[in-house]
């Protein structure tokens, strides 16, 4: 097969904001369905893993936006994979849409698991390797990587919630996309009518399951940058995230 998978999608109307822009979450859940929908075809998907009780866990993610795709907008997202190791994988997206214009792009690294133990587990054992035919070097993704995300002490605890039933993925613990929500979530509407996300980091940190209460801390660290740290009992990261309107 092709190195490089493209997959289609609809900006569902209920699926945006008031502005009639994307949710950053549900695009989020269409690049992880797009790199589902990859590695499936390809051998070393979920459907695979399940079978010997292994998993993919989405470590980093990193989106850039020029544009977000408007309601009933038809779009694109290419992925494909730019480096494999033992425990971890680069993913790169590119969204575009039907006339070729350029949204954006994405960069992810990802980990194999045991979902036994929870400990990584050796991705080149899959297949013996199979996942390295499928590595595209050539292609660019013109985004930066993910930063480290550095945040003080001093940050501002801003919202503590719950987690419930709907927060949590087939994994067993809070879904990835779940923590994007709540971080957008710690800005109102009256923000988002005056300022539209350009770029959005999240590292994933640590797990965290239902009924764990999750503490988020806001620190501004730029013009129009800010950085969120999400923690459970208060004081346990298991989120960085970084904003840059």
């Amino acid at each position: 097969m092709e190195k490089i998978g493209k997959y289609q999608f609809m900006a569902e109307p209920f699926h945006c904001d008031f502005n009639s822009r994307l949710f950053m979450g549900h695009l989020g859940n269409h690049l992880l369905n797009a790199a589902d929908f990859h590695s499936n075809d390809r051998g070393f998907g979920m459907i695979y893993l399940k079978t010997i009780n292994k998993a993919w866990v989405l470590s980093r993610l990193a989106v850039e936006m020029e544009h977000m795709p408007q309601a009933y907008d038809r779009f694109w997202v290419e992925t494909w994979v730019e480096s494999a190791m033992r425990f971890f994988t680069n993913r790169n997206f590119a969204i575009t849409g039907t006339d070729g214009q350029v949204y954006g792009y994405g960069r992810s690294v990802w980990a194999m698991i045991d979902t036994d133990t929870r400990q990584p587990h050796n991705l080149l054992e899959i297949h013996d390797g199979s996942i390295n035919d499928y590595v595209e070097r050539d292609k660019p993704c013109p985004i930066a990587k993910s930063s480290r995300v550095q945040m003080s002490d001093g940050a501002e605890l801003v919202r503590t919630i719950d987690t419930y039933y709907n927060d949590v993925d087939m994994n067993g613990h809070i879904n990835s996309v779940k923590y994007i929500e709540h971080v957008l979530d710690l800005w109102d509407m009256d923000w988002y009518r005056h300022h539209q996300i350009h770029r959005f980091e999240v590292a994933y940190v640590a797990e965290s399951h239902q009924g764990d209460r999750l503490s988020l801390y806001r620190e501004q660290t730029g013009e129009n940058e800010y950085c969120v740290r999400i923690c459970k009992d208060h004081d346990v990261e298991v989120v960085r995230s970084k904003v840059i309107f």
